[in-house]
Order: C-alpha cells, then sequence, then structure tokens
C-alpha cells in the first residue's frame, strides 16, 4: 500500500469524491482520502491523502488557502454561482473605484452567512439536502478572515479577485456579499484554487497526468513522504527497549528517547523508530516528563 500525499490540479465537471474513486482504481487501494473539498465546477489545488498520510486529512482542514475568482455583479442565484438558477437581475451602474472600494471592505474578520448549497449541517442534515428539497432555513453567520484580497481585473460586469482566507470560508458567498455591498446583486463565475496551506497549483497534477506517470513510474515517486509535513519539528529517535511502547501508541518516558536538546513544554517532536524511518509526531509534557502521542502514522504492515 502506498502511504504519501498527492497534490492534485482538479479540473472542472469533477467533485472532490470522484477524484478519490479515479485514485482507488490507479492505486489499486482503497484507503485515500482528500483535504479540503472542492465544488464540481471549481478547479485547483486538491490535497490527497494515501495510505497512514489520510491521518492527515483533518488536520489539513484547518490551513488558510488562497483562490483566484470570476464574480458576475447583477445576477443572484440559488447556488450563489452562475451554475444555478436566477433568482434576480440588476442593472449594474456602480464604477471601478466603487467596485475596488466594495471588495476592499470585506480584508480582515467578517461573519459570513453560508451558502444554502453547503455541507455544512442543520439539524442534522446538510444544507445543500435542504436546498434541493426547495427547503431554505436561516443559517448562523460563521466567523471568517480574509487574509489578503486584491482585484485583479474589472471589466463591469464582471470583475476577477485574489483572495487568501481562513478555513470555512465559501468564495460565492463573499461574491454574494460583495454584490450587495454594492446593491447591485452577485454571483461567482469562476473559481481556482491556487494553495492549500504549504501545497502550490505548479506543483499539482491532473489525473490524466497522474495516470501517464503510473504507467512509467512507481507510485510512491509522485507521492510527498508524510515526515516531510513536519519537518520544522526536530527529530527524536526512540531506544530500542521503548519501541514496543511506541508501537502501541503508549506515552514514552524522556529517558525513552535520544534527543539532540532538552525539550520544552508543549513542543512537537517527530519520532524515528531505531533505523531511522518516522513513525509518529509526539508532544512533551514538561510536568510529567513524558511524550504523548498527536499522531501516528506507522505502517499498518510494519
Amino acid at each position: 500500500m502506498a502511504d504519501g500525499i498527492l497534490i492534485i490540479r482538479k479540473e472542472k465537471g469533477f467533485t472532490s469524491f470522484d477524484v478519490v474513486a479515479v485514485l482507488r482504481k490507479l492505486f489499486h487501494q482503497k484507503k485515500i482520502g482528500h483535504g479540503g473539498t472542492l465544488d464540481p465546477m471549481a478547479e485547483g489545488v486538491l490535497p490527497v491523502f494515501l495510505g497512514n498520510a489520510t491521518r492527515l486529512c483533518d488536520l489539513q482542514g484547518d490551513a488558510d488557502k488562497t483562490y483566484e475568482a470570476g464574480i458576475l455583479l447583477g445576477r443572484k442565484t440559488d447556488t450563489e454561482d452562475i451554475w444555478g438558477n436566477t433568482l434576480s437581475e440588476l442593472p449594474v451602474s456602480c464604477t471601478e473605484e466603487e467596485v475596488r472600494a466594495a471588495v476592499q471592505y470585506f480584508r480582515g474578520e467578517y461573519l459570513q452567512v453560508p451558502p444554502m448549497y453547503s455541507a455544512k449541517k442543520q439539524g442534522g442534515k446538510k444544507l445543500y439536502e435542504l436546498a434541493r428539497e426547495g427547503i431554505t432555513v436561516e443559517r448562523k453567520p460563521v466567523r471568517v478572515t480574509i487574509h489578503e484580497i486584491r482585484v485583479d481585473e474589472v471589466c463591469l460586469p464582471e470583475l476577477r479577485i485574489t483572495v487568501r482566507c481562513s478555513k470555512g470560508t465559501y468564495i460565492r458567498s463573499l461574491a454574494r456579499d460583495i454584490g450587495e455591498r454594492l446593491g447591485t446583486g452577485a454571483c461567482m463565475s469562476s473559481l481556482l484554487r491556487t494553495s492549500h496551506g504549504r501545497f502550490r497549483l505548479e506543483d499539482a497534477l491532473t489525473l490524466s497526468e497522474v495516470k501517464e506517470a503510473l504507467e512509467k513510474k512507481a507510485p510512491e515517486s509522485l507521492l510527498i513522504p508524510v515526515e516531510r509535513m513536519f519537518t520544522e519539528y526536530p527529530a527524536a529517535v526512540v531506544k530500542e527497549e521503548a519501541v514496543r511502547l511506541l508501537r502501541n501508541g503508549n506515552k514514552l518516558p524522556e529517558d525513552a528517547l535520544i534527543l539532540r536538546e532538552t525539550p520544552e513544554n508543549g513542543a512537537f517532536y517527530r519520532i524515528l523508530m531505531p533505523d531511522r524511518n518516522f513513525t509518529a509526531v509526539y508532544r512533551y509534557d514538561a510536568g510529567n516528563r513524558v511524550f504523548s502521542v498527536f499522531r501516528m502514522f506507522l505502517r499498518e504492515d510494519g
């Protein structure tokens, strides 16, 4: 079974689940998951995790993301993008300066109401399931952060923006809110995710490129090793007599590890086997002088 991370450039027309389904066939393994869902008509960076790297899926949801988006002013739709049903249309009489000011208004934190067509749950059901039943419910605003936002092009009634934002931000809803501020209404017309945490579009492969590469290379050659996600943490090697504790995910006393420096309280460490193979990430508790497991990445066959 292959273990590691694959950066996919998702193309239009594929759901994130479609991508995973294709890769399961290409890699001949079921244990594959993705981080950060992209809508079917969106494109761009989709991190995919194989084997023991699937233990990273939930951690990647917290990463900041960068998008290039198209916005069409003057149209409101039920999905908040151009692929939905039109709810209303208004003339666009604002100036380019007013557009730029409206976009910059959303820099920083703001309370964003998620779209009805989203995977957020309310009353035990996903919002998009309710929407498909013709049910619209009041949604609780969520605090999101727009770290950076710029206008790349204005050709009214359309504009293009680049946004770096926190987790939980819907670019469709940002487009809607820009339109509301301008009094014209708006919907998203295109979306390209150019980064997801440390993953970049220039390093991504399309599904067809992955298929072609697998015909010439071993699967592991395409994958980013799990350990590379934690290179900012110092390494510690477990002693032979403590290997069993590590394999079982138990706490490790300080003297069970070979350390290059005195550990600091709360610090994370890459834990290596005596043969220097990466196995886990542990966190140090100075009060009890022990290391506790944060994530285990022990191979199922090892």
